[in-house]
């Protein structure tokens, strides 16, 4: 590869980090072409961007970008590495996890994963990153928090017998009637204030 290509993988290197908030290194070495075609059609599925680069030309890429920014993934450019681009900071390692499996293996390794500018360093934080929740699954339970108080109301109101509901409702304008006539009563005759005023 001359000089020209390398700055070519560079600056696609460059675009693809500025482009995503989220990417995983991981190590795909001993996978054989078939595998590493499989994984390709995890990431595709999952609309997971994977890409092969050399380490040193990954962190000319990074360093470029912020060097104190992405400081902390420098130790883990080593072997082979494939890198994955994603939206969703969850996606990447439940493709892992899932490939994993179906394999019977634990390639690929995970070296580092940078999730919105927090790094997590090692193969042990896998299971972590697949319990992740995704903005999308957290305005989903927000929103169900907040309906939760509206759909008992409703609830409570849709058990209740019907001849109570109406009792209720009958009940309620009387008391509104009702009341206006207690404001009357408490108010002095304006004959008796005029002479208590003298």
């Amino acid at each position: 590869m001359n000089k020209e290509q390398k700055q070519e993988v560079i600056e696609a290197l460059k675009s693809k980090f500025s482009q995503y908030s989220n990417f995983y290194i991981t190590d795909t070495e001993s996978l054989s072409v078939a595998q590493v075609t499989n994984l390709r059609r995890h990431c595709f599925d999952k609309q997971v961007e994977m890409k092969v680069a050399k380490n040193t030309l990954i962190k000319k890429a990074l360093e470029s970008l912020d060097n104190e920014k992405y400081a902390g993934v420098y130790d883990s450019l080593h072997q082979v590495t494939a890198l994955m681009f994603s939206e969703s900071p969850k996606d990447p390692a439940v493709i892992i996890s899932s490939f994993r499996k179906s394999q019977n293996g634990d390639k690929p390794v995970l070296k580092a994963a940078f999730l919105n500018g927090d790094i997590f360093v090692g193969d042990n934080q896998l299971v972590n990153l697949t319990k992740i929740k995704t903005k999308n699954e957290l305005i989903g339970e927000v929103i169900g928090l907040l309906m939760s108080p509206i759909q008992r109301v409703i609830g409570a109101l849709q058990n209740r017998p019907e001849g109570e509901v109406k009792a209720k409702a009958e009940a309620a304008p009387q008391a509104t009637a009702e009341a206006p006539k207690a404001e009357e009563a408490a108010k002095p005759a304006p004959d008796n204030a005029e002479k208590a005023a003298e």
